[in-house]
């Protein structure tokens, strides 16, 4: 085995020491939220609050979850998240897999204006017009549709199908008589398992943080999605400042028990893709490589 040098143990040492700081100046901002979060907040106000929670209290997610309105914000946002995934991947992959073969005439023609719409698009205004136009406002298509596919969706998934299947394999097949749906149905899509899981996990955390787009299309809050929801309840503690003094000692009081509430509702909102996010996590570096190699 060769020895590592002395550079090469020097570039060690430096190497860990910038990811290690690196991890903590990531870490520590997600563990501050979650002690303070869970902590008196007075403790948070006066600086105690470091790293470990103090005085440990659950007022805040109490008052969170008091709101009926939050389980309809996670039963619209999983109902969104789920639908917008299926139909992601199922105008994705089959123009993705169609762009990737060299006989689909003018590819290059396509592709640019795929990429056009990367740099240029129709802005807020004519984008509304259209989803009211096409009756989807105060629908669940009007979170779904609008944003379905990008063109770094394309092009990722593209360059898989491009190096992961090979030209004879496609060929075979056709020889064997094959057609091109049964190519794609019963060939390509059971060996593109990697590509179909980034894609959808990409699309999926997309969805799940979606807020603009429900904050302009719907108004019915009956349709409202989970980070609607949370914003809702963050204006609602703001705006009691000062006027619910029977529930509190003073208007001080108030104001860090908005802050306690505004911790709790980011833990509510993140929690459930950071516990998610260590499962899958080969499977976002896995997109990334995709989309890093080179035609």
């Amino acid at each position: 085995m060769n020895r590592l040098t002395v550079s090469d143990r020097m570039f060690d040492v430096l190497n860990k020491t910038f990811l290690t700081l690196v991890v903590a100046v990531i870490a520590y901002p997600l563990l501050f939220i979650l002690s303070a979060s869970m902590s008196d907040p007075s403790a948070v106000s006066t600086g105690k609050v470091w790293l470990y929670p103090v005085d440990i209290t659950f007022e805040g997610y109490a008052r969170v979850f008091q709101n009926d309105a939050i389980w309809i914000g996670y039963r619209n946002t999983i109902f969104y998240t789920l639908l917008g995934t299926v139909v992601h991947l199922i105008i994705l992959l089959p123009c993705a897999y169609a762009l990737s073969r060299k006989e689909l005439l003018a590819k290059t023609t396509i592709t640019w204006i795929i990429l056009f719409t990367m740099l240029f698009n129709g802005g807020l205004i004519p984008t509304y017009m259209v989803v009211k136009s096409l009756g989807m406002l105060d629908t669940a298509w009007a979170i779904v549709i609008p944003n379905v596919i990008g063109a770094w969706s394309i092009l990722v998934a593209r360059t898989f199908f491009k190096s992961s299947i090979p030209d004879e394999l496609v060929d075979a097949s056709k020889i064997d008589g094959a057609s091109d749906f049964s190519i794609f149905f019963k060939i390509v899509l059971p060996l593109s398992a990697p590509i179909i899981a980034v894609m959808a996990l990409f699309h999926a955390v997309s969805l799940w943080n979606q807020y603009f787009g429900a904050l302009i299309y719907l108004s019915n809050e009956m349709m409202y999605p989970l980070q609607l929801i949370l914003r809702q309840i963050l204006i609602i503690s703001e705006v009691q400042q000062g006027f619910d003094a029977g529930a509190v000692d003073s208007l001080a009081d108030q104001i860090k028990r908005a802050a306690l509430i505004k911790y709790s509702v980011m833990i509510v909102s993140s929690l459930p893709l950071l516990i998610v996010y260590p499962f899958l996590q080969r499977f976002f570096v896995k997109g990334i490589l995709i989309g890093s190699v080179k035609e």
